[in-house]
């Protein structure tokens, strides 16, 4: 039995079609079971509630062999940190208390850096990882960079400016990852039972972008010209409240962008293990495109 966390995700939702392909006895963790696809509920068991819930998380790895953990994403709260480690540690507890072993979670890239101290979310999940590795389990981190999925958050303005904004530098060249390899990559740590220990594996997709060169490629395959636009720290915060982002949040992702920046996302080697499929010209034609049509 493997248990997935997020399964109506960007992620989790990428894993499980490959562990039923696996023949795989699969358990979700869903607040709303209702916004599980029809196919996918057919065929998996579900545990309904959040994942900082410690009675949730007891149902749910009840005779479990591993977990899939992703941390929901929030825009407004005011400790990342502590939000971090709110979803991590009742899976833990869980874990000690029925015997499930192993682990596999969605991480950052950046572990063991200088740059990762004060990067907004990227800290909050690196703590996440060391309260992991200190309880002892087998733990397997997926050291992502950024999500080609983040995109959609941009489709507004690309239908109706045909531009997108960040506070990023436009021409440093940068790993960008599709939700869709992440969820193989996890599917495939989770289906092979002979690692363990504490370990890690980039995700990398197939080749560095910079944020002028993805313009370049969506507008090929938009058909239309799309531009990126670089903003001001405080005009791109102000952005990210008028969405949603409270105050402290906002600041968290400055951080972040601006470690990115300084290369935070450059430090790990491509290698063929880390090097995923998924282009990010075959990301626009797949999910960019029928999005923006829509």
């Amino acid at each position: 039995m493997i248990v997935v966390t997020t399964p109506t995700g960007k992620i989790g939702s990428q894993v499980i079609p490959h562990l039923l392909a696996a023949n795989e006895a699969v358990r979700v963790i869903a607040r709303d079971p209702t916004k599980l696809p029809g196919e996918i509920r057919n065929q998996v068991e579900v545990v309904t509630g959040s994942l900082d819930d410690d009675q949730v998380m007891e149902q749910a790895l009840k005779g479990a062999e591993s977990v899939f953990l992703v941390v929901p994403p929030s825009f407004t709260d005011n400790n990342v940190e502590a939000y971090y480690l709110r979803f991590t540690r009742p899976a833990l507890k869980a874990m000690k208390n029925e015997g499930v072993k192993r682990m596999v979670g969605v991480s950052v890239l950046g572990r063991g850096l200088e740059l990762s101290r004060k990067a907004g979310p990227i800290t909050a999940s690196l703590t996440k990882d060391e309260e992991v590795e200190k309880s002892g389990v087998d733990y397997c981190a997926l050291w992502c960079p950024a999500l080609m999925d983040n995109m959609l958050s941009n489709v507004q303005s690309i239908q109706h400016q045909g531009m997108f904004f960040s506070l990023s530098d436009p021409k440093i060249k940068r790993p960008q990852v599709a939700t869709k390899d992440v969820g193989a990559m996890g599917a495939k740590f989770l289906l092979d039972k002979t690692w363990t220990g504490q370990i890690g594996s980039a995700v990398l997709g197939p080749e560095d972008l910079s944020f002028n060169e993805m313009a370049a490629v969506m507008s090929d395959v938009l058909g239309k010209t799309v531009r990126y636009q670089q903003i001001p720290a405080d005009a791109y915060k102000a952005q990210l409240i008028q969405y949603g982002a409270n105050e402290v949040f906002a600041q968290e992702i400055i951080d972040m962008l601006i470690a990115k920046d300084k290369g935070l996302d450059n430090e790990e080697p491509r290698t063929a293990e880390n090097t995923t499929p998924t282009s990010f010209h075959q990301w626009c034609e797949e999910v960019l495109k029928p999005a923006v049509l829509s």
